[in-house]
């Protein structure tokens, strides 16, 4: 593949042919920031924030996402050009972005937040009407405060291109653009999934986990690394942790799944904390459970699996098994029935 050799703030970079100029500048170590940049997305330029100077072009500022890295290319990423342009870009942001970062569930995580603290933004010298939006909590799991959104178009392009489902789009002109549904309705009255890639994805507090709001900042919670246990797939997640209870779900961008999840894997962990969760075996007696040991309760399935074996045969008995267990555990359950029962009687939760 042809390669380009460009200057990226006094370094040399040789990248393929076709690069843009924000990801050379990643191979290259040095930090460019973006609002609307996602690696799995189509590029979108809305946000502005990645502009860099290149030398010879005195027209403009391109964006480093959409603009290719062309040979011989000296591109400047932190000038003073580049800096006061990427500070009025913020001020015109926080111009229409309520400043209520004391109470945001974004605080400390937000990229607007921290792209301000960077750049000296502490308010706006634009000063006009502001866009008013009622929020959106009729969906169980997402809270969607428009009034917060800043237009990246993250949470529709991954609503589109990843997950397949379009449940989001822009809608309105100018100042009236926003994102929302089909007919504008709630997202409860949408197509969406609840998958929560759009919460993912959003890089401020327009999107929200309901069942996350109120329990913790992220800088406040332990990250602990774990397999997804609701199918066979494996996806990986981090468990957020306060006070030794489980408190929402971060996705893990650099594991298998690259980070997405499905409705059960992002929300679907109340049950850990269910207080009819069992504890122990339970053994049946004159109609009443009671607590056993392990021990005594296989000892009890495999004298009932015998007896009816020997009774009626081994076709007498079935098995079902879960789509929750790993494939080497289902390889063993039917193995077991096959070769140990003597049934070919064996079946599984998610076949249809």
């Amino acid at each position: 593949m042809k390669t380009v050799n460009l200057t990226i703030d006094g370094r040399p970079v040789s990248v393929p042919q076709g690069t843009s100029i924000l990801e050379a500048a990643r191979q290259a170590g040095i930090a460019i920031p973006t609002l609307c940049h996602e690696n799995d997305l189509s590029i979108a330029g809305a946000c502005r924030m990645c502009i860099v100077e290149v030398e010879g072009n005195k027209k403009n500022l391109p964006a480093a996402c959409a603009q290719p890295a062309m040979e011989g290319m000296v591109v400047h990423t932190n000038s003073p050009k580049v800096r006061e342009a990427r500070k009025v870009i913020l001020e015109l942001m926080v111009a229409n972005h309520p400043l209520d970062c004391l109470t945001c569930e974004a605080n400390g995580k937000c990229k607007l937040q921290q792209y301000c603290y960077e750049y000296g933004v502490k308010e706006s010298s634009f000063t006009g009407e502001k866009r008013r939006f009622t929020v959106d909590d009729g969906n169980p799991f997402i809270e969607r405060d428009l009034e917060k959104c800043i237009l990246c178009g993250k949470c529709v392009r991954v609503c589109h291109e990843v997950q397949g489902v379009g449940a989001i789009d822009y809608t309105g002109r100018g100042f009236d653009t926003k994102v929302t549904t089909f007919m504008d309705k709630g997202l409860a009255e949408s197509p969406c999934v609840s998958c929560g890639q759009c919460i993912y994805m959003c890089p401020v507090g327009a999107l929200t986990a309901k069942p996350s709001k109120g329990k913790g900042r992220d800088y406040e919670v332990e990250k602990v690394v774990t397999t997804c246990g609701y199918c066979g797939v494996g996806c990986q997640l981090a468990l957020n942790v306060k006070d030794d209870r489980i408190v929402g779900v971060t996705n893990l961008p650099d594991s298998h799944n690259q980070g997405y999840l499905c409705v059960k894997g992002r929300f679907g962990y109340d049950f850990v904390d269910s207080p009819d969760r069992l504890i122990s075996p339970l053994i049946k007696e004159n109609g009443e459970f009671r607590e056993a040991s392990w021990e005594e309760a296989l000892d009890l399935v495999a004298q009932k699996l015998g007896e009816v074996k020997a009774q009626y045969g081994p076709d007498a008995i079935a098995g079902l098994s879960s789509a929750r267990v790993t494939n080497e555990e289902n390889y063993l359950f039917q193995k077991f029935f096959r070769a140990v029962v003597g049934t070919n009687n064996v079946d599984h939760c998610a076949r249809l």
